[in-house]
């Protein structure tokens, strides 16, 4: 009976579809009502909903789970203690490479991802059903799947093998999975996923001003490059990026995260958020990211104090420290430290969220997920693991986003040591360093450091800069990384109920 009603449960998510009636945004859709496939997908309306239906699982992951896991894990950030309410272990325990397999944010996560994964199969199962123009149908079907391919390539990072659901769940007798499908299967699903996508999705100008936001070949090709750059195949990677063009780096590295300046000429994909009375559309980074004893102060909210949930996502004194003298990043990034008096202890807090609210408690504060600036900077990776070349490409690519942050340029034979990259291992350290700064709090950085094999010495050091701070205050075994704890283990609840072997630990 337990397995049975998970099946049930499970069977129903995959038929739930959000609807909504927006023309002006094709995003800002409120959820209004469940629809089942029986009386569903007739017409070209219900197909646009599913779609916006795959997309909106992206606001809830957004707000939490892709920075707790790709962010807070790493050495970029850290939490603020708060001795007077210790209700959110299970988020520190996460950041201290402790989380288990009960940990709840990891079953949240796990049921999250197979959710908008069920929704994505709801799409392709019924889009053939449909009677609407074959360019229409396509681009539905390359959204989707661009959709798909990215939540697989976020569960196969954090967990390694994984299920494989390709098809909508129609009954309960359907639920149970294969069980877990190699790395190798998941990563072949998720590049077939994308190359389809890249193929039926239009390029970014096609679009009107009203769909921006949608997923475009760039985003698909520029997804694609990073699946093949973690996957160590350059060859592979360099030309799905390469074909990522209709992008531009912006002038000023502040005008980016702008909620004036959104779905700009740099950005390639974002989550959308919107603050509409009466909907759950928002963002809050910004209240999330604030520290914890800030008040109002931080936010300029007066309307709202949400402090009993702040103080995470904590610059590191390390990450503070990765900026050279001048970087004008880091203003845009981060405060160095609010303070509430002269007792406390300063805490450092990201900025690069705090872009003012709409209503009290929400904002309408885009996530980027992929910028121009990124597919770069991977450009130049991969030349340079192909080769190094002290006159080549890479650094041209490398010194366009140092010189947009008014910084020098990089150079084989620079005679400023600091300024300086004279081989091909210097010139990665040069790359590491500059992704750290540049897509400081977009969630990159943690699995940076495991595709590129650096992991565990920096979470070593990461970890006795941490706990140095103060010992009693970390748990035993605190900030201990092996190689093992670099994939988050399989849910308990999973390895139950459908049978799943469980990761090392």
């Amino acid at each position: 009976m337990r397995n049975q009603s998970k099946y049930i449960i499970l069977a129903f998510l995959s038929i739930t579809i959000f609807v909504g009636g927006c023309k002006k945004d094709f995003l800002n859709q409120a959820p209004e009502s469940s629809l089942t496939n029986a009386n569903f997908w007739k017409t070209e309306s219900d197909l646009k909903q599913g779609v916006v239906g795959a997309y909106s699982s992206l606001r809830g992951m957004g707000t939490f789970s892709y920075w707790v896991f790709g962010e807070m894990r790493s050495d970029n950030t850290t939490f603020q203690y708060n001795a007077p309410q210790r209700g959110q272990e299970n988020r520190e325990l996460v950041d201290q490479l402790l989380v288990n397999s009960t940990n709840t944010l990891i079953q949240d996560y796990w049921r999250d991802c197979y959710v908008a994964i069920s929704r994505c199969n709801d799409v392709l199962n019924n889009v053939g059903r449909i009677e609407m123009p074959a360019a229409a149908k396509s681009q539905a079907i390359g959204e989707v799947k661009f959709l798909r391919a990215f939540h697989y390539f976020n569960l196969v990072r954090q967990f390694g093998g994984v299920p494989l659901r390709l098809e909508a769940i129609k009954s309960p007798g359907e639920a149970p999975s294969k069980g877990r499908a190699t790395v190798d299967e998941v990563y072949k699903q998720i590049i077939t996923d994308l190359t389809d996508a890249a193929n039926e999705l239009p390029d970014v100008a096609s679009y009107p001003a009203s769909e921006k936001g949608r997923a475009t070949k760039g985003a698909a090709n520029a997804l694609l490059g990073e699946v093949y750059l973690t996957q160590k195949k350059y060859g592979e990677a360099l030309t799905a990026l390469r074909k990522v063009t209709g992008y531009s780096l912006l002038s000023a590295y502040k005008d980016i995260f702008l909620t004036t300046n959104k779905n700009n000429a740099e950005s390639i994909f974002e989550i959308q958020y919107y603050s509409t009375a009466g909907t759950n559309l928002s963002s809050n980074f910004m209240y999330q990211f604030a520290p914890f004893n800030s008040g109002t102060a931080v936010t300029n909210d007066p309307g709202t104090n949400l402090n009993f949930n702040s103080g995470w996502n904590t610059p590191t004194g390390d990450l503070i420290a990765a900026y050279e003298p001048g970087d004008l990043r880091k203003d845009v990034s981060l405060a160095e430290g609010f303070t509430s008096g002269p007792d406390f202890v300063a805490v450092p807090y990201v900025k690069k969220y705090n872009q003012g609210f709409v209503q009290p408690g929400q904002t309408n504060v885009n996530f980027p997920v992929s910028r121009y600036a990124d597919v770069l900077l991977m450009i130049a990776e991969c030349l340079n693991e192909q080769g190094f070349a002290p006159d080549g490409e890479a650094f041209g690519l490398l010194n366009q986003i140092r010189r947009r942050a008014g910084l020098n340029a990089k150079t084989f034979d620079n005679p400023i040591p600091a300024l300086k990259v004279s081989s091909q291992a210097a010139f990665r350290i040069a790359i590491d360093q500059e992704r750290k700064v540049e897509l400081a709090f977009e969630n990159h950085r943690w699995y940076d450091l495991v595709r590129t094999g650096t992991a565990i010495p920096v979470l070593t050091a990461h970890g006795q800069r941490e706990i140095a701070k103060n010992p009693s205050q970390f748990p035993a075994g605190s900030y201990q990384p092996t190689q093992n704890k670099l994939l988050l283990p399989i849910p308990q609840r999973e390895v139950n109920l459908d049978n799943l072997s469980q990761n090392p630990q």
